[in-house]
């Protein structure tokens, strides 16, 4: 370590006091320091027979350390990175004028070339060394970091090495296959697939090389797991040379015709996923997965990110050095897209972090059609890395040995820090937008400059011929060869008579069926024997003796406790029996959303705050020595990051129960991608299975439109080929059964869950311990007081609504209406709905009554698929707003529904 690398962060004035301390008393400052002195004592010394101001060899030195210090805090705006473009100028440069330096100075010899770990040296040495160090093909931003220790690591290994390593002959010649292997396959791309779209990595093929460099590093430093995000420029390359999935495969792609059976749909191309098992030069074994995903880039940021914890936790008992997620941004989309700054926050949450994410940007310096100009206000598209005081390094695409050298420095750093780590890899685009785009349309003079550019591999092979490393004929004949391997390859493909989408985490899956051929009607044994409960409520309502808190904390235990006595269950106390009843079986749960420990409607309170500190007791985490983990964690104010991290966490941990609760329902609006592109299609696209739960605050309570509707309306809408079950349940046994079934289903899809708001402290709502050990889920709740020889209207509802719809029944005395509760609208119960109608055969009038506006709820959904009942529908009038502002204006619609329900019948006595 340098013991002078705090030295470039102080003003000269500071320094100068601490010499004049130093002269008055040496031993009044610390030991670094006084050697230093030490130095410049001796500096001193050499002047001793010149007649000069005995202040100027200081103030030289000073000077120095501040040129030291300019390199490390701005070097990175001098470098050589850019192969394509000329580099905007900024100022002032680190010309040593601007130092109070002079030319006459570069030969003499100063003290503070120790500060850089060359000892005393000619100031031209120490520029040399700076300059290699700082400005050549790498440039580095790493002064924002707070931490000393960090600091000080950074600075002694790149200062060490001027930023650079010694590549033996053999590891070049490493580095050149795999170059030949990314250029080649581009190439041969190109030419056989004219025109077709592929998003290729041409202009960024150094990328090939480091993602090896990287996994082999990683893999000598622990690492046995890398999950990978990117979007579609270079997936194929990465597919086919870093994951090896077959080139046969992929060529197949271009021009295939039909998946195997069981993807309905599947994706195109550069979406798609793969995973394998790969082998280090050490012979080390290494699982990699890359994660499909949409065109909404960054998009799978935060599912690398939630699946990567999720294996962390699940396989390597927390042991963050031995999975790391690896995150491949284009430059526009980094800059841009919101959902990276919320990955980026929760980098280090107690909830979240992974121990440090690899990113690397492939920067085009353009992003569809839009100059880098235009496409960002910050100087770098990485500025959001100093949000967690991240390093970044710029490298130069073209320098493959610099980008290999700073990307296993960067897996070092990973794996020493737990921090992320960017890497902006500047390259080109050497194609428009996709292969069948113009980009001299909108960057001309860009374009003329990459017409004229050699490619990676030609660099770099006139260097290791130059070198004498290789001969311009090996070079020849290596390139032919693979040409010859793709055209065997090719030929392979044509044999392949239907594509296959490879399934991920095929042994987590193995045991699942796929959703499309699951009885989701079939009942699931669910119950939980009552002695059981009672223990594991005896549990879930004690806590520690000694342990103080709040005393609200302790009236809300013993009014479960006498729940308990009662036999009179509330919501909160069966949803927590649920998650204690999975634990103990050995289920692990997991929940994350705003406020959730506590619940937004304070229903749930999972974790109590020890009174006068920040600890918490989780009574679900002591339920017995055996049980399975139970964490839940109040997230960041992010929906749209978090509910991604919570699918990227569910899919790789099919046995545990995981779910994101919104803090009201709407808030699943910041959060559509996710919903669109994985929870409601992912199947269909990729075969991937899924258990998160959604639970989606609901309900029409005169709060306003923003937090009334959880757009039950949407979900159905993409409701399809039994991709998801949406349910509304309305009373604590249903919600309690519900979540047992879904963790004992033979599939695994998203459930959907629009649960209560004003019912969780509904005298009505509420259940027997007799309720939750012998009964299952119902998906559809018939009146259980009706008598069917007298009804004479059937109204069928779904949700709150039922409360309201009962007590007016019960305060008109309208005996002749039966009302039933579709607790499950997806996959929709057509035969138990058509078993109520012919126990109420003498129904004349048949009812579909709903809180929310004509246009939304589930009223089209079941319009659209139960055309054979003649349903009348009674709902709020179409708007294109949820609901109303007002109190009274919530309470007159609401009325008039009731209205509207009750008022027919008694038209029909009279």
């Amino acid at each position: 370590m340098d013991k002078f690398s705090e030295v470039g962060n102080q003003e000269i004035a500071a320094v100068e006091e601490l010499y004049q301390d130093y002269l008055n008393d040496p031993e009044s400052v610390e030991e670094s320091w006084r050697n230093f002195f030490k130095g410049f004592e001796l500096a001193r010394a050499n002047y001793a027979t010149e007649k000069i101001d005995w202040n100027e060899p200081i103030n030289k030195e000073f000077a120095i350390l501040n040129l030291i210090h300019g390199y490390r805090q701005r070097g990175h705006l001098f470098t050589k990175t850019n192969p394509v473009r000329s580099r905007r100028t900024y100022s002032p440069t680190l010309a040593i004028e601007n130092f109070g330096l002079e030319e006459s100075d570069l030969d003499k010899v100063f003290e503070a070339g120790k500060n850089i770990g060359i000892g005393a040296a000619k100031l031209k040495d120490i520029i040399a060394h700076l300059e290699a160090t700082y400005c050549n093909s790498i440039g580095v931003e790493y002064l924002y970091v707070r931490d000393p220790q960090v600091l000080s690591w950074l600075q002694e290994k790149m200062e060490s090495t001027k930023n650079s390593q010694p590549f033996t002959p053999e590891m070049k010649k490493h580095i050149f296959y795999h170059l030949k292997l990314a250029v080649g396959f581009e190439s041969f791309i190109h030419k056989k697939f004219v025109g077709q779209k592929r998003f290729s990595l041409e202009g960024a093929e150094s990328l090939i090389p480091a993602l090896d460099a990287v996994i082999e590093q990683g893999a000598e430093l622990g690492i046995r797991e890398f999950i990978i995000g990117m979007a579609h420029r270079g997936r194929l390359n990465i597919l086919a040379n870093i994951m090896k999935k077959p080139y046969e495969y992929i060529f197949k792609e271009f021009y295939g015709t039909e998946y195997e059976e069981d993807i309905a749909l599947g994706d195109v191309k550069y979406h798609l996923g793969y995973e394998n098992e790969v082998i280090s030069d050490q012979g080390k074994k290494v699982k990699l997965s890359l994660m499909p995903n949409p065109s909404h880039l960054e998009t799978v940021a935060p599912l690398v990110e939630g699946m990567s914890r999720s294996r962390i936790n699940s396989l390597y008992d927390g042991d963050y050095d031995k999975v790391a997620p690896i995150i491949i941004h284009g430059d526009a989309a980094i800059a841009a897209q919101g959902v990276v700054y919320e990955v980026i926050q929760m980098s280090q949450l107690k909830g979240y972090k992974t121990g440090g994410t690899i990113h690397l940007v492939i920067n085009n310096q353009v992003g569809f059609t839009t100059n880098y100009l235009d496409a960002r206000s910050s100087t770098y598209c990485t500025d959001v890395a100093k949000v967690t005081r991240s390093p970044v390094f710029h490298v130069n695409g073209d320098d493959v040995e610099s980008l290999i050298y700073t990307i296993e420095l960067a897996m070092e750093f990973r794996q020493k820090f737990k921090t992320d780590v960017f890497i902006d890899i500047l390259c080109y685009r050497k194609y428009g937008h996709n292969e069948g785009d113009e980009p001299r349309f909108t960057q001309p003079q860009l374009y003329k400059a990459i017409s004229e550019h050699k490619n990676p591999r030609d660099i770099y092979a006139e260097k290791l011929i130059a070198q004498g490393i290789m001969t311009a004929s090996e070079v020849k004949n290596d390139i032919k060869a693979f040409d010859a391997l793709m055209n065997a390859k090719y030929k392979d493909s044509e044999e392949i008579e239907k594509l296959k989408i490879k399934q991920f985490l095929v042994d987590e899956y193995k045991s699942y069926e796929k959703p499309q051929k699951v009885d989701f009607f079939e009942v699931v044994k669910t119950g939980v024997p009552k002695a059981k409960l009672v223990e594991l409520a005896k549990k879930i309502n004690s806590v520690p003796e000694g342990m103080k808190f709040f005393n609200k904390i302790n009236r809300i235990l013993a009014d479960r406790r006498q729940m308990i006595l009662d036999d009179r269950l509330d919501w909160g106390m069966a949803e927590l029996l649920a998650y204690g009843t999975l634990v103990d079986e050995g289920h692990p749960v997991r929940i994350s959303g705003q406020d959730c420990e506590r619940g937004t409607f304070a229903h749930r309170h999972a974790a109590f705050v020890v009174e006068d500190k920040e600890d918490k007791y989780f009574p679900l985490k002591h339920i017995s020595p055996k049980q399975g983990p139970f964490h839940i964690y109040n997230s960041l104010l992010s929906e749209y990051g978090v509910m991604g991290f919570e699918y990227g966490y569910a899919m790789a941990q099919p046995q545990a129960l995981t779910i994101w609760e919104a803090q009201f329902g709407d808030f699943n609006n910041v959060a559509q991608v996710i919903i669109d592109q994985y929870i409601t299609s992912a199947n269909e696209k990729w075969g991937l299975m899924n258990n998160l739960v959604l639970f989606l605050p609901h309900g029409y309570e005169g709060q306003g439109p923003e937090h009334s509707s959880a757009r039950i309306e949407r979900f159905l809408a993409q409701a399809a080929n039994n991709n998801m079950q949406i349910v509304e349940p309305t009373t604590p046994d249903n919600f309690f059964h519900m979540l047992r079934r879904h963790m004992n289903m033979p599939t695994r899809v998203p459930l959907i869950v629009f649960t209560p708001k004003s019912l969780l402290r509904h005298p009505m709502v509420t259940c027997s311990l007799e309720e939750l050990a012998h009964g299952h889920f119902q998906e559809v709740i018939d009146d259980q007081l009706a008598d069917p020889k007298k009804v004479k209207q059937l109204v069928f509802t779904s949700g709150r609504l039922y409360y309201d719809l009962v007590k007016r029944r019960r305060e008109s005395s309208a005996d002749t209406t039966a009302i039933v509760r579709l607790e499950q609208v997806y996959p929709i119960p057509t035969n138990q709905i058509h078993e109520i109608l012919k126990k109420y055969k003498k129904a004349e009038r048949i009812v579909w009554a709903q809180d929310e506006p004509g246009n939304m709820g589930a009223w089209p959904f079941i319009s659209r698929n139960l055309k054979d009942i003649p349903f009348e529908v009674i709902s709020r009038s179409e708007s294109g707003s949820p609901a109303g502002g007002l109190m009274k204006q919530h309470n007159n619609r609401l009325n008039k529904i009731l209205e509207q329900v009750f008022n027919a019948e008694e038209l029909a006595k009279a």
